[in-house]
C-alpha cells in the first residue's frame, strides 16, 4: 500500500495499524469512507482502481448505513487491533472492557429497534416488571454485575499486582513487604470483593486501626458503585450471596469469632502483633481460607520481624527440622514460596515503577526525603534505631485506634474537636526552591498529669513560601478552638510567625539553640516514656519522624546536639519537632485539671 500523498483525518501510523487488522480491502475501504475519506483518495491509498471502490460503495450502500452501523465498524476495528496486540498494558485491558460494553449496548439498541420495548434497552426494567413485585435484595449486583466487577478488576492491574493475584489463587499465606503508596490496600480491596461475589467466601480486613481498616471498605464501595451503579451498604457488608465483609481494628476481642479469608494491613505497625496474629490465623484455620499479610517495614525490634524472616518458624522446631529462608530483595523481588509455607515478595518503589506504575516522580521523592527515610518508606529497608532518641518500639506504644478510643473526636465534622482547646506546633520549611518540608501538628492537650496528649491532625507540606505557610496554618486553625501556637523561627520561620501574629498575637516563637533543642527532646522523652502521648495508628509517619532524631556531635565536635538529618535538599523529622513545639506549652509541673485558664481565640477563614 502507498503512503497517502496528503494529510488524512488520522495519522498514517494509526491508519496503518487499523488497516492491518481489518479483514480485506473492502472492509478497509468502507471504514475509511465512513471516516470521511474521498473515493479517489481511498483508491490511491489501497492501490485499487477507483471504479472498484465506487462499485463497492454502490453495491453495499455505504451512504445508507445508519450511525449505529458506522460506530459498530469503528468498534470492531479498534477491538480487533487491541486483541491482536502482543504485549498488552493495563490501559489496553481497560479499553477492551469499555469497547465490549459499547458493543453490548449497541446490540440492545438493535433489539429495541425491532421490538420497541424499553426493557430491551435496559434489562433491569424487565426484571423489575417480571412476576411478583418484590424488594430487591440488599447489596445485589446481579450476575452481570459480578462479571463486570471481575473483568474491571483484572483489567486494572500493574505487573506486580498480577503476581499477588496469581499467588492468591493457590498460596495459603501471602506475606508482602512493600513500598508506601503502590496500591496494595487498593488492590486487595478489589481482589476481595471480586472473589467474594464469585465464591461467596467471607473476607475479614484488619489493620493497625479501625479507621485504616475502613480504607478497605471505602475502596470496595467506590469500586462497585463505579462499575455497576450499586452502592454497598452496612458494616459489616453482607452481599446477596451471603458473603460477609468485616472491617476491624486490632482489638483482639472484637476480632474473635469470625471466619474467612483474612487481610492484615501494615502489620509491622501493630502493637502486640504476635497475640493478634494468633487471632488472625485462627479465623483462617480451615484449609479453604487464605491469609494475606502486607506492610511497609518498621524496626527490626518489632514483634513481626521474626514472622517475616522465618525465625519464628524455626524457633518452634527441632534443630534438624529448621529451614533456611532468604529474605533479601534479590531472592524475593519476583515472589517466592519459602520453606515455611509462606509466599513472600518484596516490592520497592523501583520495582513498582518497573512493573508499570507511573504514579511517581522518583527524582522528586529523593529530594523530599532523606536517605534513611527514603530507604525505609520506599525501598523496604528496616530502621536501625539503636541510636535514636525515640526508638521505634517506644513510639509504636503511642499508636492507638482513635475510632475506638477518642469519642470526642469527629474527624469529618466542620469543627472536628468542637469547642475543646487545641495547641498547634509548626516546624516551617527552609529557604530556597529545594528547601526541606514543613510539618504541622494539631494537639489536644492533656488536662492533667494523668491524662494524655493526643495528635489529632498532622500534615506535611512542601515547596511553599512564608505567606502560603501562614495561610495554611490559618486554614487549619479556623476549624479549631486554638489556645496556643508555637513556631520555630529559625530561617523562614520568623516571617511565618510575623504573619500568624496578625490574627493570633499570642504566637510563641521558638529559636533553636543547643540548649533549647535539648530541652524540647527531654520534655518529649519524659511525656512519651510515661505513656502520655497518643496518635492514630494510621499516622506511621509521626513514629518515623520521631525515630529519625539522633543525638550527635556538633560540627566543631565540642558539644552534643539532636538532629533529624535535615539539610537543604531533604526534610526529616519535621512532624516530630512540630509535636515537640506544641508539647512545650505544658509546664514542667503539670497543673491539675481545670487550672490552666486562659482565653479562647476563634480563628475565622
Amino acid at each position: 500500500m502507498k503512503t497517502p500523498p496528503t494529510p488524512a483525518p488520522d495519522s498514517p501510523a494509526a491508519i496503518d495499524a487499523t488497516l492491518d487488522i481489518v479483514d480485506g480491502n473492502r472492509a478497509s475501504a468502507r471504514h475509511l469512507y465512513w471516516m470521511g475519506w474521498r473515493i479517489s483518495r481511498i483508491a490511491e491509498f489501497l492501490d485499487q482502481p477507483r471504479a472498484t471502490i465506487q462499485s463497492w460503495k454502490q453495491r453495499e450502500k455505504w451512504d445508507e448505513a445508519s450511525p449505529t452501523q458506522r460506530v459498530e465498524g469503528a468498534l470492531e476495528a479498534r477491538m480487533v487491533q487491541l486483541i491482536t496486540k502482543d504485549a498488552k498494558e493495563g490501559r489496553d485491558f481497560k479499553e477492551i472492557d469499555l469497547l465490549g460494553r459499547q458493543i453490548e449496548r449497541l446490540a440492545r439498541v438493535h433489539k429495541y429497534q425491532g421490538s420497541g420495548s424499553e426493557s430491551d434497552l435496559n434489562p433491569n426494567i424487565e426484571r423489575r416488571n417480571a412476576g411478583e413485585k418484590r424488594k430487591p435484595k440488599r447489596n445485589d449486583v446481579g450476575e452481570e454485575g459480578v462479571i463486570q466487577i471481575v473483568e474491571a478488576f483484572e483489567a486494572s492491574l500493574f505487573l506486580y499486582q498480577r503476581h499477588w493475584y496469581r499467588a492468591g489463587q493457590h498460596e495459603r499465606i501471602r506475606n508482602i513487604l512493600k513500598s508506601r503508596q503502590i496500591g496494595a490496600t487498593w488492590f486487595f480491596a478489589r481482589e476481595a470483593i471480586a472473589d467474594a461475589l464469585e465464591t461467596g467466601k467471607n473476607k475479614i480486613f484488619m489493620s493497625a486501626s479501625k479507621a485504616q481498616a475502613h480504607i478497605f471498605r471505602n475502596y470496595i464501595v467506590q469500586f462497585v458503585k463505579e462499575t455497576t451503579g450499586v452502592e454497598l451498604k452496612g458494616d459489616p457488608i453482607v452481599l446477596a450471596n451471603g458473603a460477609e465483609l468485616h472491617f476491624l481494628g486490632t482489638n483482639a476481642k472484637t476480632a474473635q469469632g469470625y471466619h474467612g479469608d483474612t487481610y492484615l494491613d501494615e502489620y509491622f505497625w501493630i502493637v502486640g502483633f504476635e497475640q493478634f496474629r494468633k487471632v488472625t490465623s485462627g479465623m483462617a484455620m480451615h484449609k479453604k481460607w487464605r491469609q494475606t499479610y502486607f506492610s511497609t517495614p518498621s524496626s527490626v525490634a518489632h514483634e513481626a520481624y521474626p514472622f517475616w524472616t522465618g525465625e519464628r518458624f524455626n524457633k518452634r522446631r527441632a534443630k534438624a527440622k529448621r529451614v533456611e529462608i532468604d529474605v533479601s530483595h534479590s531472592a524475593l523481588s519476583g515472589g517466592a514460596r519459602c520453606a515455611d509455607g509462606q509466599w513472600r515478595q518484596i516490592v520497592t518503589i523501583e520495582d513498582a515503577i518497573a512493573g508499570g506504575c507511573d504514579l511517581f516522580d522518583l527524582d522528586q521523592l529523593q529530594l523530599e526525603y532523606s536517605d534513611d527515610e527514603f530507604a525505609n518508606l520506599l525501598m523496604c529497608e528496616f530502621v536501625d534505631d539503636s541510636q535514636s532518641a525515640f526508638p521505634m518500639m517506644t513510639m509504636q506504644r503511642c499508636m492507638v485506634d482513635s475510632w475506638d478510643l477518642w469519642r470526642d473526636w469527629k474527624p469529618f465534622a466542620a469543627r472536628p474537636f468542637g469547642q475543646a482547646p487545641v495547641w498547634i506546633g509548626y516546624d516551617p520549611s527552609g529557604d530556597g526552591v529545594n528547601s526541606d518540608g514543613a510539618g504541622l501538628v494539631v494537639l489536644a492537650p492533656a488536662k492533667n498529669r494523668n491524662d494524655r496528649h493526643r495528635i489529632l491532625e498532622q500534615t506535611r507540606i512542601k515547596g511553599s513560601d512564608y505567606e502560603e505557610q501562614a495561610d495554611f496554618i490559618k486554614t487549619v486553625a479556623s476549624r479549631y478552638n486554638v489556645q496556643h501556637i508555637d513556631i520555630d523561627t529559625t530561617g523562614m520561620g520568623e516571617a511565618v510567625a510575623q504573619l500568624v501574629a496578625r490574627w493570633f498575637p499570642r504566637v510563641t516563637r521558638h529559636r533553636y539553640t543547643l540548649d533549647s533543642k535539648a530541652a524540647l527532646v527531654r520534655q518529649a522523652q519524659h511525656i512519651i516514656s510515661h505513656g502520655r502521648l497518643e496518635f492514630d495508628a494510621r499516622d506511621v509517619i509521626v513514629a518515623q519522624s520521631f525515630s529519625a532524631i539522633r543525638r550527635e556531635l556538633t560540627a566543631s565536635g565540642g558539644q552534643l546536639t539532636y538532629s533529624g538529618g535535615r539539610n537543604a535538599t531533604t526534610g526529616h523529622a519535621d512532624l516530630a519537632w512540630a509535636t515537640m513545639h506544641a508539647l512545650s506549652n505544658e509546664p514542667i509541673d503539670v497543673l491539675a485539671a481545670g487550672e490552666r485558664g486562659g482565653s479562647t481565640m476563634e480563628i475565622n477563614r
